[in-house]
């Protein structure tokens, strides 16, 4: 007899704690006291080390422990394939919507005095960066480089082919000795995540404060507001209205989703890294949502790698405004190619702050526009990165729980 599985709820306890920690937090922030603005500052970056250092082991554990664990199955093939679907579908749908607003809003050109003064700002030695560069950097050369630099392409790959190889591999008696001691040092991984979800109060305070002394100070204001609206607004509606529509058509409320994984979203906006936030996704996902672990192990961590909605958004409608302001006429085939261009580009992106500002800079060093602009928007890329961020993660747990009701329990039963 099967023992009755908890309904996913919404922690009402920990949504207060945490809404009380995001509120003091902001106010904090509000009182302009440089030495309690540093020592928050100090705590935030506590917690952002603390998750990055776990990120890392997530990514190369939950996807190793998935594949060796299902390996040749064929349900292997179904979660990853809907994966990839899913992934596609709603960053396409996130570029386009970035294009339709982008021609609706249509931003003006930027005067060129601006545009020279921005050239200064821009950071040192980025635009000398190719696309096959960027690409040759996911391919490792040894086996410490992908970990000690956090490249997460680069795990990935490393953490699928060993999964693949112990799977394949004739079960001998060091082979199973070997899969024990790497299934036995996820469960002490996700013990220290449980730890460092229980503590995160303390660090949503102080990420709050930063952020609403960031605001006070003015680092949100710019003179970009047609184009911070093009992408903001692309996000919001990605956000709200795209993403929960793929939610309804898989017969999911969006709701019921999104309370379960707000403190994702949360951690997720405030970190800016979608891979930092990795833990408490996978977190949320298996304790609120109840998604089955070897869906939620496998899928998350290949969604904070190449699922990019925030991303895809950014790199169209930056790339657009660029090539605009240089002289480039922004007509429907235009539009069309740097879709798909933002499309790929944003899945080969790595889930790391400022990941995409640094890749769309890459991108457009070679086409002659103006990446003056790219030094202006640099200012208030702070608060894109927040919002961009938190839409990645929203869509990584949209395609876990869309995934995760695609593969029935029955199905996913025989696979454990």
């Amino acid at each position: 007899m099967e023992t009755p599985t908890k309904k996913p709820g919404f922690d009402t306890k920990q949504f207060i704690i945490w809404t009380s920690a995001l509120v003091i937090g902001a106010c904090l922030g509000l009182l302009g006291c440089q030495w309690l603005n540093g020592f928050c500052d100090f705590i935030a970056s506590i917690y952002t080390r603390l998750f990055q250092f776990i990120a890392v082991p997530t990514i190369a554990l939950a996807v190793t422990t998935t594949l060796a664990d299902l390996g040749a199955k064929k349900n292997t093939g179904k979660i990853f394939g809907h994966t990839i679907v899913y992934t596609l579908l709603t960053t396409l749908a996130a570029a386009i919507v970035g294009a339709i607003l982008y021609k609706f809003i249509a931003p003006a050109n930027l005067p060129a005095e601006m545009i020279a003064k921005g050239q200064s700002d821009i950071p040192k030695n980025l635009e000398a960066l190719t696309v096959y560069k960027h690409i040759l950097a996911v391919i490792p050369n040894n086996i410490v480089t992908p970990f000690s630099s956090g490249n997460v392409l680069s795990i990935l790959i490393v953490a699928a082919a060993t999964g693949l190889t112990l799977a394949l591999m004739k079960q001998t008696e060091n082979v199973k000795t070997l899969t024990r001691m790497i299934f036995g040092l996820q469960e002490l991984l996700f013990t220290f995540i449980k730890a460092l979800v229980w503590a995160l109060p303390l660090g949503i305070v102080a990420f709050a404060a930063q952020l609403s002394a960031q605001i006070a100070a003015g680092a949100a204001v710019g003179s970009l507001g047609k184009y911070v609206a093009v992408i903001l607004g692309g996000n919001v509606i990605q956000f709200c209205i795209i993403l929960p529509l793929f939610l309804l058509c898989c017969r999911l409320n969006p709701l019921k989703v999104f309370k379960n994984m707000l403190p994702a979203v949360l951690m997720a906006f405030f970190t800016k890294s979608s891979a930092a936030t990795l833990p408490v996704t996978v977190a949320s996902a298996e304790n609120n949502l109840k998604a089955k672990p070897e869906v939620a192990r496998f899928v998350l961590p290949i969604c904070c790698t190449i699922n990019m909605n925030g991303c895809a958004a950014f790199i169209l409608v930056t790339s657009l405004f660029l090539l605009q302001n240089g002289g480039t006429a922004i007509n429907l085939s235009t539009m069309i190619i740097w879709i798909q261009i933002a499309v790929i580009s944003a899945v080969g992106n790595a889930g790391v702050p400022m990941g995409c500002y640094f890749l769309t800079l890459s991108l457009m060093a070679g086409t002659g526009a103006p990446i003056g602009i790219m030094g202006i928007i640099l200012p208030i890329f702070t608060i894109i990165d927040m919002v961009e961020t938190g839409l990645n993660v929203w869509s990584d747990s949209c395609v876990c729980a869309m995934v995760d009701k695609k593969i029935p329990a029955s199905e996913s039963s025989e696979t454990c």
